[in-house]
């Protein structure tokens, strides 16, 4: 079997001015680990995550300082509308995205991502109301739709096998963005408070409390962009069909081709793979199950923060910002660890779908323990809270990570980028959902300390988990459905 592929490849043709044929002679050739492709995937996925939830640690502080909420128990409420302007954005762009991708390459799509960031996060950080917060939020979301193209452009430039080790690095570097870009957050945040031996309160950030976080992040953002620009296009420029020699080896030595002689079989193959992305269940019902645990991923990581910032007599921790960096810096480190040594071993002992499950409902169980960690105090409350949240984002990025995997088989290298586009506003609209109405449940407990069943923030976790159980459950056929191959 191995010997007929490689044959297959051998007398598959290219098109010399094709970037898309480059990159496949350029993979045929390749020997070696590929590290500096691998971290390239990593940095520009990492510039992209890094500001969605960054603004989480300081975002109580920030909604006071707008002088919006009338009560502080109000605060959370309108917290929730400027953590999901950004997922808001995206949700309305993504689609179009992956068609740009399609159409014109992944690269002007990812650069175009990269440079959004730098614009409008700095904006952000020198937002003086909600409305201004809010728009320059909705525009970074909007720009930024490059992670479902890069998730096309890893499976395009890695050879098989180590595709599974290439998604990985998106999903790990989008979730270590998702908790280092708030770890971020809550140590530069107010640093004329933080830091005042550092930063005078005359100084720009004295006057604009959460513009070095921003800016630090900004900067990153255009490093990464600099980067981008040698990054080589893995899009094909000629047109794939029937009557061309020169196909791609993701169409011209299809595995389940090569395990078929009979003619029917090659035309009910090719029958699915022009079919519409939409009647393409594996890959839909993938995408559903990876916005249902996006929507409490999301949703989870906005309600941390607000509970640890909460005081006490909330439920909450009463920590700072700083404090809440800490945490999350140290849940970064761990999940680094995890997905770059023990991640791919267990894909490919489990399979990405039992992966998911698995994850899924280990965090249920973690979970539901939140409520209790409230109760402890001193050095017990610090150990109990930094391993239960390594554990809980090793956990989430797990599954997410599976789900990726499974998308991505689900389609041929043509349809990733509208494949990816798909997910992408679809997660989005999720996951825009996710800060506004943890928002409104965490301001809604806060209100119902005493009352008789799940007082204060135990109805939030139970929430969590009742979302939670619903994407495990539909991890189970005859939900959902996976590509042969």
């Amino acid at each position: 079997m191995a010997e007929e592929y490689a044959e297959c490849l051998l007398e598959n043709k290219f098109h010399e001015n094709c970037p898309g044929c480059k990159v496949d002679q350029m993979k045929r050739l390749r020997r070696g680990f590929p590290f500096s492709e691998l971290l390239t995937v990593w940095l520009i996925v990492l510039c992209t995550a890094l500001p969605i939830s960054s603004l989480f640690p300081f975002l109580y502080f920030m909604i006071g300082d707008f002088n919006i909420a009338k009560k502080e128990e109000d605060i959370g409420f309108y917290a929730g509308f400027v953590g999901c302007s950004f997922m808001l954005g995206r949700t309305l762009t993504s689609v179009i995205w992956g068609i740009v991708a399609d159409r014109y390459g992944r690269k002007p799509v990812i650069l175009i991502g990269t440079a959004s960031v730098v614009i409008f996060n700095t904006l952000f950080g020198l937002s003086v109301n909600f409305w201004m917060a809010i728009i320059t939020r909705f525009c970074l979301g909007s720009f930024n739709g490059l992670l479902g193209p890069i998730k096309a452009y890893a499976m395009e430039t890695f050879r098989d096998e180590y595709q599974g080790l290439a998604l990985s690095a998106v999903s790990t570097a989008w979730g270590i963005g998702l908790i280092i870009g708030p770890a971020m957050g809550g140590f530069l945040a107010q640093p004329a408070k933080q830091y005042p031996s550092l930063f005078s309160e005359e100084s720009v950030f004295g006057k604009f409390p959460y513009l070095l976080p921003c800016l630090a992040i900004s900067c990153f953002a255009l490093l990464v962009t600099i980067i981008s620009l040698r990054i080589p296009e893995t899009l094909h420029n000629h047109k794939i069909d029937d009557d061309d020699d020169a196909s791609s080896p993701d169409e011209s030595c299809d595995a389940s081709k090569l395990l078929s002689h009979d003619p029917e079989s090659h035309k009910a193959t090719e029958r699915n793979e022009k079919s519409s992305l939409l009647k393409n269940w594996p890959l839909i019902s993938s995408i559903i199950v990876y916005c249902i645990f996006s929507l409490h991923d999301m949703a989870y990581t906005e309600i941390f923060s607000l509970w640890a910032n909460s005081p006490r007599k909330y439920g909450g921790l009463g920590y700072s910002s700083a404090d809440v960096g800490s945490v999350l810096a140290f849940s970064g480190f761990g999940l680094l660890i995890f997905q770059l040594s023990l991640y791919s071993y267990a894909e490919r002992l489990l399979g990405p779908t039992m992966v998911t499950r698995i994850s899924g409902s280990l965090a249920l169980v973690l979970l539901s323990t939140y409520p209790l960690i409230a109760k402890l105090s001193g050095l017990a409350l610090t150990l109990a809270l930094n391993c239960a949240s390594v554990a809980k984002n090793v956990l989430a990025t797990s599954a997410i990570t599976g789900l990726f995997i499974l998308q991505n088989r689900a389609v041929r290298q043509d349809q990733r980028g509208a494949a990816n586009g798909i997910a992408m506003t679809a997660m989005s609209l999720f996951k825009a959902i996710g800060p506004a109405a943890a928002g409104i449940i965490y301001s809604w407990s806060e209100k119902r300390l005493d009352a008789a069943f799940l007082p204060g923030t135990q109805m939030v976790f139970f929430i969590l988990n009742v979302v939670l159980a619903l994407g495990v459950v539909m991890t189970f056929k005859p939900f959902l459905a996976q590509t042969q191959h």
